[in-house]
């Protein structure tokens, strides 16, 4: 293919069509500083967008680097085609009614496949897309208004919405926006295959990613690992849901995961930052920018009003920040600069006694985020006034004491409004030209500093790959209980000794033969509880064969009473097309969908990140001794849970979901009490 750069950044650009969009076009690139050759291609217009047009694409006096494709679907085939045999770079195809339209019109899909064949070696952005502006150089191949002014330097976003987009480039902010790219269809280019040509750019620095789907696992990890060894992070706005996830499910895992589940754990475990507002995603692509990524969310803030310390705290406790003591080094530094009538707390109040006074604020600033307290970044409340109403040089003040902060410790430094329009554009651009990050709403503002924590310790920088759902060839049944304990028997997991019965009675001798209490279950249904399919603690022969008859079942599961519960747990995993096999541990039990308290991860995980999946349970404390109670064998549940895995993994090309719920955690050991398997021959 050929490189992306040359798209991106092209020294001549063809637009083809002549109608408003292309005029707008035209325009637009002029408009945004593109000072090289524009080439209108129109078979009966003189000009379009005030350029003068060409005929057809032989009687350009040039190859274009860059093509905006504004014609009616069929003849952007051709018109692709024909760019392709000219060397063209690449070009946008802006018509829709391809495979996104499929069904409306039958011969999307194929149309499409007809594209990607016609460009060949050409790249192909879209179709159905409006397509890239390039603040760096001046290139907008954007058939609409755009927000975007020049910059040396700045983040991208790439997105699969062209109006999201447009909206993004208006915030009013002072994010500096290098590039927008709409992917559109991604027929032949990919979210992935754009982003890492942007990346390569020495003058982005980050990467935002408006995500409504991700075609292609390989890709993405491939993405991951680029934008990893070059350091520059990702944050992600994923939005929809699939039902594939969900269509047939079975289990209760399938209920709490489905494809938004699948889709955090994959981000998650390429270390690629989650938001979940645009206006997050704004605030976090800013610290980005202007840090590389912070190195933890502990942080320290200061503010000259109790209540703005005291939302500081709520709002930072909810959005998963951490507030650290303050150290002795710190306390007697602010005792220095505050005098002896402040109160001293991470977050501060500093009063207004210092206001007005420059060298006093910068000796408080710095004295919060003295180096020694090892802070991910330092904040200072400030909303400045309306700037059609009032001067604010006192304002100016904090500002410069903030940039001072920064220069003296070393810890990055932001700038944290109550509301987001308490930092105007003007003074947000202000504040990142002193290297200072200037934060715009303060719930928005906590959460994107969760977000920007990147994690520098090596663990997901080249996570293993994830496990790809096959394509399987026949139709899934569940297997009997019976069958799927044997078969997780099969690969290392304890289950409970147990014996088949076709009645009652036969129930009634198998429970003799295995040794009371017994636990006697109904075959055929898969939530047993539910449908009166279980009883429990059986302690003679009579009691089985009642509970027998008593049952809406034709066969019996009789088993080993486990005793000795320090605590149950659900282990899931569920065939989501899009992201992988999707691992969830949680609460297990009859409590399991009303609790949900799970934790999912992508297969194959380590057994590390099983055990901060388990650690990150809100019922943690069950496992490891709760009030004295007796701790869980952690390592049984983990060696479960990685048999698990190993079973998934073999049959990849089958399975579609698998549930052990109740795993009975024990002191000795973990017992799968029940289990279910929906997996094709």
């Amino acid at each position: 293919m050929r490189p992306l750069s040359r798209f991106f950044s092209p020294g001549a650009i063809a637009v083809i069509g002549g109608g408003a969009w292309c005029e707008a076009v035209v325009r637009q690139c002029r408009a945004t500083g593109f000072t090289g050759p524009i080439w209108p291609v129109h078979p009966k217009k003189a000009e379009v967008g005030g350029e003068p047009a060409f005929a057809d694409l032989a009687s350009l006096p040039g190859v274009p680097d860059a093509a905006f494709i504004g014609v009616n679907r069929e003849l952007t085939v051709v018109m692709a085609r024909r760019l392709s045999e000219m060397g063209s770079g690449g070009a946008v195809c802006f018509a829709a009614g391809f495979s996104e339209a499929v069904s409306e019109l039958a011969d999307g899909d194929d149309l499409q496949a007809q594209l990607v064949a016609a460009a060949g070696e050409m790249r192909v952005l879209g179709p159905n897309c409006y397509g890239i502006v390039n603040a760096l150089d001046g290139v907008a191949l954007w058939p609409d208004r755009h927000g975007m002014s020049p910059v040396e330097s700045g983040v991208a976003v790439i997105g699969q919405s062209s109006n999201v987009l447009i909206n993004l480039t208006m915030q009013r902010r002072g994010l500096p926006l290098a590039a927008v790219v709409a992917a559109g269809n991604q027929a032949q280019t990919s979210m992935s295959d754009l982003g890492m040509a942007l990346l390569d750019d020495p003058r982005i620095t980050a990467l935002g990613l408006h995500i409504e789907g991700i075609s292609d696992l390989r890709a993405f990890e491939a993405l991951a690992a680029r934008a990893s060894a070059l350091g520059k992070p990702i944050v992600a706005l994923r939005v929809g849901s699939s039902e594939q996830a969900q269509a047939a499910a079975v289990s209760h895992t399938a209920s709490l995961t489905g494809s938004d589940a699948g889709a955090r754990a994959l981000l998650r475990r390429l270390g690629i930052a989650q938001v979940d507002t645009p206006s997050e995603l704004v605030e976090t692509l800013k610290i980005l920018h202007v840090t590389g990524g912070l190195r933890s969310a502990r942080i320290a803030s200061a503010s000259c009003s109790g209540g703005e310390a005291s939302l500081m705290a709520d709002i930072g406790e909810s959005a998963g920040v951490t507030y650290p003591g303050l150290n002795d080094a710190q306390s007697s530094g602010l005792r220095t600069a505050l005098g002896p009538k402040v109160a001293l707390a991470n977050p501060l109040d500093y009063n207004t006694y210092i206001w007005g006074n420059e060298e006093a604020l910068t000796a408080t600033f710095t004295a919060l985020c003295e180096p020694g307290a090892e802070l991910g970044l330092g904040c200072v409340v400030v909303d400045y006034p309306r700037g059609d109403r009032f001067e604010a040089p006192d304002y100016d003040q904090v500002l410069r004491a903030i940039a001072r902060t920064r220069e003296a410790t070393g810890t990055p430094m932001a700038m944290v409004s109550l509301l987001a329009e308490g930092l105007s554009e003007t003074v947000a651009q202000k504040a990142l030209a002193m290297g200072i990050v200037p934060l715009c709403g303060m719930g928005d503002a906590l959460r994107a500093i969760r977000a920007a924590v990147v994690e520098r310790d090596g663990r997901n920088a080249r996570p293993e790959p994830v496990t790809l759902p096959l394509n399987g060839h026949g139709t899934a049944r569940v297997f009997s209980e019976a069958e799927a304990k044997a078969m997780l028997a099969g690969v290392g997991v304890r289950v409970p000794g147990s014996a088949r019965a076709s009645s009652a009675p036969h129930a009634a001798e198998s429970a003799a033969q295995i040794g009371f209490p017994v636990v006697l279950k109904g075959e055929g249904i898969a939530h047993k509880t539910e449908a009166g399919a279980v009883a429990l603690n059986l302690a003679t022969p009579q009691e089985v064969a009642e509970a027998a008859a008593k049952m809406p079942a034709q066969s019996f599961l009789v088993e080993e009473m486990i005793t000795g519960t320090v605590a149950e747990l659900i282990l899931g995993v569920t065939r989501d097309p899009a992201h992988g096999f999707v691992l969830t541990l949680g609460l297990g039990g009859i409590l399991t969908e009303l609790i949900r308290d799970t934790a999912s991860v992508l297969v194959p995980a380590s057994r590390e990140d099983v055990h901060a999946a388990l650690g990150s349970l809100r019922t943690a404390a069950l496992l490891t001794g709760y009030r004295g109670r007796p701790a869980a064998d952690l390592e049984a549940v983990v060696d479960t849970v990685m048999a698990l895995q190993s079973l998934v993994q073999t049959h990849a090309d089958a399975l579609h979901e698998i549930e052990i719920n109740p795993l009975i955690c024990r002191a000795t050991d973990a017992v799968a009490a029940d289990a279910l398997i929906r997996m094709e021959e």
